[in-house]
């Protein structure tokens, strides 16, 4: 009630990658119905003498690890404590197959499955794997240890596949992260993390990890030396123009934001910059035109694979007229050759388009989430960072002189001078202004039409709603100048008006409805507190209340009802409104009384209160209603809910607020009643 939070966001729970991977091979899947006899099956064989077998038994667990209702067979039979041992085989083949299937375990189970795994030591071998891995990169170096059958980098894959494990442990567990803190285990991953050049998968895989290690971990920050520090920065700093390394970059760039108070005071204002130009650099592309372009290249790139597969099977044909017994025993090369039970790659080699989309949206997502924590960060240390310095690029975490004295002092609610500043510098807001209209709808049937690219759709939407809850963040804590001026909130009040009502049908997916109405609501708040004359009609204000009300979404109701007190008490201030301050008035004290939800009920009330607080306009419809019976009707049923239903259903903050409104219904009606007998005099 009251004004609207800022909403916080945290570093993605799970690998991504995690769900999808699929082990090769005809193994047992599961889905004949005894699972539990194919789960022990397998688990035995992880004892196997042959090393073959061993590989063939973890990749078939993680496979069948990708489907939920298997998890609890294995689960049951201590599957954690069976493909711990295998993480340090003596085969690395088996090495990688078995952080494969504790990674698919960890993605698909869920909190309560990483928090056992933990239980279950799973920590120990993995971080005696991850130490391995690290050694062993130093050695492959001077003699690369390649994989049997193909030519990828063995030590390089399992340990990305570790790494996986560890991010998702780490993200579930809290123990997990003092283990991370206490091994030594940020010095190991920064190792991976220096191979970005040639293996950008497994930086990916380092820098989401360390985004989620370094969240809200003080006991970590010390181990970032300069070391630490140069090997981030000189990733930071790095020219690669792929989507993948757009999307390295962002990452990091949010663990930097996690660690700033490891930064030098002189350094902080230029790696403020540094952190949003990075945004800035994933913000800028357009992700539809992005979908169209690498669709097409996709395609055209398959069409010349097929066309030269073709010449290539006619030329066979014509050579094998020819070939002798002895040629006849050499089998003729197609292609790539392919572990038959290789699970190390989510996207395979011919989705490289689709596997570029996929982290230009993941970029663009993690880049607005960490704007979002940057303009609600509650750490005090931020009040200490100072004014932004102008300083090159490169001198990201080096000593540079300016005046200490000559930034302003970061109020509450509000944007410190240096983040505003880089914001501004680097047109964040115009940018993710731009990312929350509707994806491309050319994109958008692409997708549609091709079933491995149909997912992109769901992640354009999720762009397009934290776009919504950046520019909500934005609103709250910047001033109406910096924003641009009255005309820029006005444009905008019509912007967002137009992504609700241009649709031809109301929009119900509750993850918009809730950004799009926090959006709003922040935007009329801060319009009406400068006097600055709304664009949003109340008949469309109307339509969206009466749609969102019955949202099953709590969120989205308090947005809703609380748009429409703002909007009533601007209404109050002008002549010849009574007609619809009733309307107004009769809709917000019906979903006081009906609501489910405590928290509506009290919001509907406290947007009564601003509605008819004051003038001539307000006093005549509050009559008209019968608003002070009404009240004075519920005002004790207000009470009894707040009795029954306070008591563990709604946390600390939320009773607070509701005796404050309980507190203020027993003065309005006082006040109302004040009103009553004046006019009776």
């Amino acid at each position: 009630m009251g004004k609207s939070k800022a909403k916080r966001f945290r570093s993605a729970p799970f690998s991504p990658a995690g769900p999808q991977r699929a082990a090769g091979g005809e193994g047992p899947a599961g889905e004949d119905g005894d699972g539990g006899s194919s789960a022990a099956e397998l688990l035995e064989k992880l004892q196997h003498p042959s090393a073959d077998v061993r590989e063939f038994a973890c990749a078939s667990i993680s496979k069948m690890l990708q489907q939920k209702h298997a998890i609890p067979a294995f689960l049951q039979r201590d599957v954690v404590r069976c493909l711990g041992p295998m993480l340090l085989d003596q085969s690395l083949a088996v090495r990688e197959t078995a952080a494969g299937a504790l990674r698919n375990l960890s993605a698909c189970g869920g909190f309560e499955v990483c928090d056992d795994m933990v239980t279950k030591d799973i920590m120990t071998p993995l971080v005696a794997l991850l130490k391995e891995c690290s050694a062993g990169l130093e050695t492959n170096e001077v003699s690369p240890t390649k994989c049997k059958e193909t030519k990828k980098n063995c030590v390089e894959d399992i340990a990305n596949e570790a790494v996986n494990v560890l991010w998702n442990v780490c993200e579930c567990n809290g123990t997990a992260v003092s283990v991370f803190n206490k091994e030594g285990c940020l010095d190991v991953v920064l190792q991976y993390l220096k191979k970005f050049s040639t293996n950008v998968d497994l930086a990916i895989s380092v820098a989401h990890c360390l985004q989620t290690v370094t969240e809200d971990n003080p006991e970590l920050l010390s181990s970032f030396n300069a070391s630490a520090h140069q090997v981030l920065e000189s990733i930071m700093l790095s020219q690669d123009n792929t989507m993948e390394h757009i999307l390295l970059r962002t990452l990091l760039a949010g663990s930097v934001w996690n660690i700033k108070d490891t930064i030098p005071s002189s350094s902080q204002a230029n790696t403020i910059n540094a952190i949003l130009k990075i945004f800035s650099e994933s913000l800028v592309v357009d992700a539809g035109e992005t979908v169209i372009h690498m669709k097409e290249a996709e395609t055209q790139r398959l069409k010349l694979t097929a066309e030269a597969e073709t010449e290539e099977n006619v030329g066979d044909t014509i050579d094998n007229s020819v070939l002798n017994e002895d040629d006849e025993m050499e089998e003729p090369p197609k292609g790539k050759v392919k572990r038959e039970n290789d699970i190390s790659d989510l996207l395979p080699s011919d989705k490289w388009e689709l596997k570029q989309v996929t982290a230009l949206l993941m970029a663009q997502q993690t880049a607005l989430e960490i704007i979002v924590n940057m303009c609600c960060s509650e750490d005090p240390s931020d009040d200490e960072w100072e004014e932004l310095s102008s300083s090159d690029e490169s001198d990201l975490f080096m000593e540079n002189s300016y005046d200490e004295g000559s930034g302003p002092p970061m109020s509450p609610l509000c944007l410190s001078a240096e983040v505003h500043a880089a914001l501004m510098n680097n047109l964040i807001p115009k940018k993710i202004l731009e990312k929350t209209a509707f994806p491309n709808t050319v994109a958008v049937d692409i997708c549609t039409h091709s079933p491995s690219w149909k997912p992109l759709i769901r992640k354009m939407n999720t762009v397009q709603c934290r776009a919504l809850t950046c520019l909500h963040s934005i609103l709250l804590v910047s001033d109406v100048d910096c924003l641009g001026g009255a005309s820029t909130l006005q444009s905008l009040a019509q912007h967002l008006s137009q992504l609700v009502f241009s649709q031809p049908e109301f929009p119900t997916h509750t993850e918009f409805l809730e950004a799009v109405t926090s959006a709003m609501r922040a935007l009329l708040q801060t319009m009406a507190s400068k006097n600055i004359s709304q664009c949003i009609s109340p008949e469309q204000l109307m339509t969206l209340c009466e749609a969102g009300v019955h949202s099953s979404n709590i969120s989205v109701r308090v947005n809703v009802v609380s748009i429409l007190g703002i909007a009533g008490s601007v209404l109050a201030k002008i002549e010849d409104t009574a007609e619809t301050l009733k309307m107004i008035g009769k809709f917000l004290l019906e979903v006081a009384m009906k609501d489910s939800s405590l928290v509506v009920a009290g919001e509907a009330l406290d947007a009564l209160f601003d509605v008819f607080a004051d003038g001539t306009e307000a006093e005549k419809a509050a009559v008209q209603i019968k608003l002070l019976p009404a009240l004075k009707e519920f005002q004790p049923v207000f009470k009894i809910r707040m009795r029954k239903e306070g008591k563990g259903q709604y946390s600390t903050d939320q009773l607070c607020v509701l005796d404050n409104v309980k507190m203020n219904l027993r003065r309005f009606i006082a006040y109302q009643e004040t009103l009553g007998g004046k006019k009776t005099t």
